[in-house]
């Protein structure tokens, strides 16, 4: 059996499934290109609200847009 890889994405929440199926469609790709195949990748994406997410020393829910 070969390594399965594991794609974690952290990302803020707010995209569409049709997004993150791009995302996954392309992440998959990337792999393929390396000599992975899709069957050995798992990808997870973590939707993450703003509120739980620091950045510059701020929620980033605070931030502007």
């Amino acid at each position: 059996m070969k390594d399965m890889p594991v794609v974690i994405v952290e990302m803020w929440e707010g995209r569409t499934s049709e997004q993150k199926e791009k995302l996954i469609k392309g992440i998959t790709k990337a792999f393929e290109d390396i000599g992975v195949k899709p069957e050995w990748l798992n990808i997870i994406i973590h939707d993450v609200p703003k509120s739980n997410w620091g950045t510059q020393g701020e929620q980033a829910s605070r931030l502007a847009p």
